[in-house]
């Protein structure tokens, strides 16, 4: 017998064709505006028929997983910030400016602080100083699920529900990322760290051993780092800090929380990134041939990464394509989590997708905890919807599909087990593939996308947004939804 989990539905709303609310509410009032216009002034009606008519076409037909007109106000958008040139970035090599070393894009607002974490260590945070937020991240190391007995990877995902669960009591968690990266390891890294732990006192017999096992290893691998990346509102918290230093100091407090709690989740805490380790996260992303020597900075001389501002991870040239990012020595492509698995899933499913090839890649789960004390009136409100399609495809079709009947077993189980004490996160999945030679392009979007359909996800092509799925993979803080709302996306 496998065990296998689900739980997740597709969010929807009272809505005909597809629609939501709104614009289902627009579509009748301009039915009935059509319709007095015909008891009143037929003339009048004769011109508003084709306008209703295109305007129907426009926000019910299908196009790439939205209405068309999304996708033609958005590839109009596109044109429009291309023309205007929004979508190169340049940075100079000598520029006396106050933003002279600013990311590109929608990462323009984030600086980097260095915080004290009272074990005399330092830890960064990623501060938005558009938006106020602050993105802390935590190394971890996750545990192999391969050879583990069952009933421990059972305890590891409540844990990890539990975990989530939690943020809902925590209004000043604005969301957490969760991004596995793989990279090939041409082997540099092993004798690095080796070398670095060897102590020269130590016996000659036993320091040739260790050469020698480096000598002997593969000389190509696999590099796969795991982190959690936890954005805070510090506006929200039960006392608002004054200044930057108290907000650091009661992140700081919930990141000891946080780090005790994801212990019981299947993974070991191997610390927080410093302001170095992030300046290194992104200028490899940018530029990943500067991979090898930032990994010899970090292990010998990490003080000698610039971590007062951007200046060691600002790309010197980067623009944005509607299919693709290039960026310094690579080329990226980024896709967006179109669909959910259907049917219940296994531990493993994530597997295929997540695993190593030969050019670099991260992806990254987007969990936006729901408050607690909503969760339960958004469930209600969801379990309405799907009860108001089941009954409106009965009444007009005489029948209800699999589908319908389905989505609306999945809401009823989402709000008994909300009355039970689980959480309610919105959850969304970014990945990006880099390769540093465009002819390799073709192979990693081919077998990223086969990945994906293996994993039962359905991704699809970040369409004109290549630079933003990019450096929400990042750990910076970046929400794509969060942004749309606020009118910034």
């Amino acid at each position: 017998m496998v065990r296998t989990y689900g739980g997740w539905r597709k969010r929807r709303s009272i809505g005909l064709f597809g629609l939501g609310l709104t614009a289902t509410l627009v579509l009748f009032a301009g039915l009935i505006l059509l319709m007095l216009a015909g008891l009143f002034a037929p003339g009048l009606a004769l011109y508003l028929l084709p306008v209703m008519s295109v305007a129907f076409v426009l926000a019910a037909v299908p196009v790439q997983g939205e209405s068309l007109l999304s996708f033609l106000l958005t590839r109009l958008r596109w044109w429009w910030a291309k023309a205007l040139g929004h979508t190169r970035y340049r940075a100079g090599v000598m520029v006396e400016h106050p933003r002279a070393f600013q990311l590109p894009g929608v990462l323009a607002p984030v600086t980097l602080l260095s915080c004290e974490d009272g074990r005399g260590g330092r830890f960064g945070l990623a501060w938005n100083r558009r938006l106020g937020h602050m993105t802390a991240t935590v190394l971890v190391s996750s545990n192999s699920v391969w050879l583990a007995e069952p009933s421990d990877v059972d305890t590891w995902v409540a844990g990890w529900h539990q975990w989530l669960a939690s943020l809902g009591y925590m209004p000043w968690v604005q969301w957490v990322t969760v991004t596995v990266e793989s990279r090939p390891d041409p082997g540099s890294t092993l004798r690095h760290r080796v070398e670095a732990e060897i102590d020269p006192a130590s016996p000659e017999a036993a320091r040739k051993i260790m050469h020698d096992l480096v000598v002997n290893a593969p000389t190509v691998s696999a590099q796969v780092e795991t982190r959690v990346s936890i954005t805070y509102d510090p506006r929200r918290f039960p006392t608002a800090p004054k200044d930057r230093m108290q907000a650091a100091v009661e992140i700081n407090g919930y990141l000891n929380q946080i780090e005790t709690s994801l212990a019981g989740s299947g993974v070991s805490v191997l610390g927080r990134a410093t302001p170095e380790q992030l300046v290194a996260m992104v200028r490899s992303a940018y530029d990943p041939t500067a991979l090898n020597d930032l990994s010899s900075l970090l292990q010998k001389t990490p003080e000698g990464i610039g971590s007062v501002d951007w200046t060691d991870a600002t790309p010197v040239e980067a623009e944005a394509h509607h299919d693709r990012y290039t960026h310094d020595s690579g080329t990226s492509v980024s896709w967006i989590w179109q669909e959910a698995p259907r049917t219940h899933v296994t531990s493993t499913v994530l597997a295929e997708l997540l695993s190593p090839t030969r050019w670099v890649k991260r992806t990254t789960l987007l969990f936006r905890p729901w408050p607690a004390a909503a969760a339960a009136r958004a469930l209600e409100a969801q379990n309405a919807a799907a009860q108001y399609k089941s009954e409106l495809s009965f009444r007009v079709r005489h029948r209800v599909s699999a589908r319908d009947r389905q989505d609306l077993a999945y809401a009823r189980q989402a709000a008994q087990e909300e009355t039970r004490g689980a959480g309610l996160v919105q959850v969304s999945l970014y990945t990006t593939a880099t390769v540093d030679d465009e002819q390799k392009m073709q192979q990693a979007i081919a077998h990223t996308e086969s990945a994906a359909e293996t994993s039962r996800i359905r991704l699809r092509r970040a369409w004109g947004s290549q630079d933003v799925a990019f450096a929400t993979t990042l750990p910076l803080g970046v929400c794509p939804p969060f942004l749309v709302q606020r009118g910034m996306g």
